[in-house]
């Protein structure tokens, strides 16, 4: 049994990643690399989509320069919250532990969880970056971008697998590199959005 459910676990980590699950270690190289591309190449797209968000507001980073250093911060932190959720939804799903009944409380569940991190992470990043760069301002938005961004990646952690497995495919299949995007995307527009609106005069 213990076996099993090993066996299991290192299958969707494997999925997750987009990794085949008859690849290993010792596979040949070609395998690997074609078993590979697709997921690197849905990666791509979406990093191109995430540097075209970032390219929108140019003109808010030329003249607030600490922004670019602060970005990967909040990709980061949202990226590592929908990891985390979508590990939990499809082990429960793995687990037959999700029900339509039971829906509506792993969204509270989650979006509460995401809430409270949020502002005590956000809060400490938003007191860190105001001692740094001496701007009060630039700690709000980065306090609120952080609680915004783990929002998303809660709410996206959960709607990911449980819509792959509602149109009948493996939840498990590359929900990590779509999560990814996601909050990448997500977290450089919430910032610099928010960076544009209350840090730039109108």
């Amino acid at each position: 049994m213990v076996d099993l459910v090993n066996k299991e676990n290192e299958s969707n980590i494997r999925k997750m990643g987009g990794i085949s699950q008859e690849e290993d270690v010792f596979a040949p190289v070609r395998k690997s690399v074609r078993n590979r591309w697709a997921w690197l190449a849905i990666n791509l797209c979406t990093a191109f989509i995430a540097s075209r968000v970032i390219g929108l507001f140019e003109g808010t980073i030329s003249q607030i320069v600490a922004l670019a250093t602060l970005m990967p911060i909040i990709a980061g932190i949202g990226g590592n919250t929908g990891n985390q959720t979508i590990t939990m939804i499809v082990r429960a799903l793995a687990l037959h532990q999700v029900e339509p009944g039971n829906f509506s409380f792993l969204f509270k569940r989650e979006i509460g969880v995401a809430l409270i991190n949020g502002l005590f992470w956000g809060g400490i990043m938003g007191a860190i970056t105001w001692l740094m760069y001496s701007n009060m301002a630039l700690g709000g938005v980065m306090m609120l971008a952080m609680v915004l961004n783990l929002l998303l990646a809660a709410i996206m952690g959960v709607m990911v697998p449980l819509v792959m497995t509602k149109m009948k495919r493996d939840p498990a299949v590359g929900s990590s590199v779509l999560i990814t995007a996601i909050t990448d995307t997500g977290g450089f527009f919430i910032f610099l959005g928010l960076a544009t609106l209350f840090l730039l005069p109108h």
